[in-house]
This record gives structure tokens, C-alpha cells and sequence, in this order.
């Protein structure tokens, strides 16, 4: 692959602008619109990415967790979100936070997650989140970042390997947006059957008065 970001081909993002703050902002405005019946969408939207992983390789596996600050985070294993070198030896992560995502964003007939809404892409999370951090493990490196409202205030900061491949995602919704809640089994089977390749769990931990809670569910048997 060519270093020079100029012969980069742009396949969900692009890859020439690392923060999009109309877009952004646009989405701020709209907080209905792009986070449909509260912050549970927005976890949707990043399992969606999991799930890409996950039917790329034939299985995947995601842990959901809801953290008693109100905050949420999701791990899988995939391959981690791509990362590449530049001509300058710069580390450069695709855009996924700041930027549209250009295969859903403006089209959103193209994907239906399992609450009947449209995918609209991570940015949206960024966007409608106070804050998030994105940890990003990969087989040529490890590095996270942190985003305030999807705007980046922390570099691309390289972090020590684990051995591991994956992404992880901790986000706090925008407190407007109300809590996360787990949705009831029906809303988990149609997790399962949107997405039969991904298993996830999840651990809710946000509720004090009845302790933490666990739930597992996968399309594949």
C-alpha cells in the first residue's frame, strides 16, 4: 500500500479530512432523529460495527457493559479499527469518530439495526456523547484517543499490545438523551437474528438498587 494518504481509497470514510465539524454539529441538532428512543441506539450503532467484524470472519464476540456513572462501554474482538502509516511516520486511524460514515450516513435506506431505525454511523455516538474514548488493538500496534461532542482532544496516543485484537468503544450519552437501558428479550432476539454471526454480553452494573445484571444473547447456536 502506498504511504502517501492522497492514494488512500476511501471505502466507509474518508480518509483525506479527520474531523468534520459541520457534520458533526448537524447531528447535535438532532438529537430525535439520530438517537431514536434514547441512548440504547446509539450502543446499536457501534454493535452494528461489531457485527461487520463478526460476519467478516465467520463469529465475533462483544461485551456490553453499562457503568455506574451512566456510561456505556463495547469490546469486541474483531480486527480493530484500521490504522495505517503515513508518508511522514504519522500513525493515522480512519475517521471513524469525526467523520460520516459514507456507506449509511446519507443514505438511510441502505441498513436497519434491530430497533427498526436507521444506521447512520459511529460519528452519531461521538456526536451525542459527552465524551468517549476509543481503544483501538491491532496486529501492527495499539493506540486510543478521547473525543468530547466527536471533536478529538486527545492525539492518536499509542498504548502497550496485549496480544489482543479488537476495538473498544466507552461512551458517555449525552445525559438529555436519558439512561441506557437493556432491552427486554424481545428487543435481545432481534439482536440475535439481525445479527446471527456476533455474540455478545452484557452487564449491567448501572443500577443500584437491584445490583448488577447480566445478559447473554447470539444468533448462532
Amino acid at each position: 500500500m502506498d504511504a502517501s494518504r492522497a492514494f488512500w481509497v476511501n471505502t466507509t470514510h474518508d480518509w483525506s479530512d479527520f474531523v468534520d465539524a459541520d457534520h458533526l454539529s448537524s447531528v447535535r441538532r438532532k438529537p430525535d432523529e439520530f438517537a431514536p428512543g434514547g441512548p440504547w441506539h446509539l450502543v446499536l450503532e457501534v454493535l452494528a460495527y461489531a457485527a461487520d467484524e463478526a460476519a467478516s470472519k465467520g463469529e465475533g464476540r462483544c461485551a456490553v457493559v453499562l457503568h455506574p456513572d451512566g456510561s456505556v462501554s463495547v469490546r469486541d474482538d474483531g480486527r480493530g479499527t484500521d490504522t495505517r502509516v503515513d508518508e511522514y511516520g504519522r500513525s493515522v486511524k480512519k475517521p471513524v469518530m469525526a467523520t460520516k460514515d459514507l456507506r449509511f450516513f446519507d443514505f438511510p435506506q441502505a441498513e436497519v439495526l434491530p430497533d427498526g431505525c436507521p444506521r447512520r454511523g459511529m460519528s452519531v455516538v461521538a456526536a451525542l456523547s459527552a465524551w468517549l474514548v476509543h481503544t483501538n488493538r491491532r496486529l501492527n500496534g495499539a493506540w486510543t484517543q478521547r473525543y468530547e461532542h466527536g471533536v478529538p482532544v486527545s492525539d492518536l496516543q499509542p498504548i502497550e499490545a496485549d496480544g489482543t485484537t479488537g476495538t473498544s468503544v466507552h461512551f458517555k450519552p449525552d445525559e438529555s438523551l436519558g439512561p441506557v437501558l437493556l432491552p427486554g428479550d424481545g428487543g435481545l432476539s432481534r439482536l440475535a437474528a439481525a445479527w446471527p454471526h456476533l455474540e455478545v454480553q452484557a452487564n449491567d452494573q448501572w443500577l443500584p438498587c437491584h445490583g448488577p445484571r447480566s445478559a447473554d444473547w447470539s444468533g448462532r447456536q
